[in-house]
Parts: C-alpha cells; structure tokens; sequence
C-alpha cells in the first residue's frame, strides 16, 4: 500500500496528523507535512505504507476535507 499527498492542495486543517503520525502539522506554512516521504511530481509526495498503519492511513485520507490524500493497493486507488 502507497499514499500519495498532494501538498499543493492541502488547506491546513490538520485532520490528517490527528489520524496519522506519519502527518505532521507545518503551521509556518499552513500545511500538512508527510514524514517519510519522497516528491515525486510539483508538491505531490509518495511513501509506502507499513502494514501496522495502513487503517490510520485510510483514515486520514477519509478525513481530508479537500481529498488531497490518495491511498492505493497494488496501483489500485482505494481512497478518495
């Protein structure tokens, strides 16, 4: 499993760090922040997910008002 986060779109509401450590809040910039993580495109930054976290991840997908996170299985997208 991979998500990908596109920072460009984030707004800042952080429902994302609250659901996932591997979120973490950069209130100097407004925007969330994914540890672990590699830009692969403009602001768009990827990492695979470990098994142990992968509900956490669906979550803070599902939490994010503006669907900036994409959760996918096997190239699959599951979340948004």
């Amino acid at each position: 499993m991979r998500v990908e986060f596109d920072r460009d779109t984030c707004i800042g509401m952080f429902q994302c760090v609250e659901e996932w450590d591997a979120f973490e809040a950069d209130r100097d910039d407004g925007k969330a922040d994914l540890a672990g993580s590699e830009e692969h495109d403009d602001d768009v930054f990827v990492r695979d997910v470990p098994e142990d976290a992968e509900l956490d991840a669906k979550f803070a997908a599902r939490a994010c008002p503006v669907d900036a996170i994409v959760v996918y299985e096997d190239d699959e997208q599951l979340i948004p």
